[in-house]
């Protein structure tokens, strides 16, 4: 019997768990629940700079970061990944949620992330309200 060619994938678990694992426990809740659980992740393991942002992504699997634009409330992320092509089903909001939440936690200002498909990329625009601070109660 041949091996399926995805299971010499050396992150073949994580991907499993990822892609299906998670799917079928969120359900129909999954881009959201996957948002808020990023922003949360963020916290517990909170980042520095966009560097050290882009060393976490590398580290976790989570794709190539890349910062490729960024105004005074807005910054836009490159994510890419070698697994990213037309057959990637893979919801990208825990991504945004982390990135949100460190973005928020470096301006004190509320962040919010939207999320862009691009040809073999993912594009995580976040917003960053100036006018409305992180409430510290």
């Amino acid at each position: 019997m041949e091996s399926n060619p995805k299971w010499e994938d050396p992150l073949f678990g994580y991907h499993l768990i990822r892609n299906d694992v998670l799917s079928e426990l969120l359900g129909a809740e999954k881009e959201s629940l996957l948002y808020w659980l990023g922003k949360s992740v963020a916290r517990t393991h909170p980042v520095e700079s966009v560097e050290e942002l882009s060393l976490f992504f590398d580290k976790a699997h989570w794709g190539a970061l890349e910062l490729i634009k960024e105004k005074p409330y807005e910054r836009t992320f490159e994510l890419t990944g070698s697994w990213m092509d037309k057959h990637d089903q893979r919801s990208y909001y825990l991504e945004a949620g982390f990135i949100a939440q460190q973005i928020e936690a470096w301006t004190q200002s509320i962040s919010v992330a939207v999320i862009t498909e691009k040809k073999q990329a993912m594009q995580i625009h976040v917003t960053i309200d100036r006018h409305d601070p992180v409430d510290e109660t």
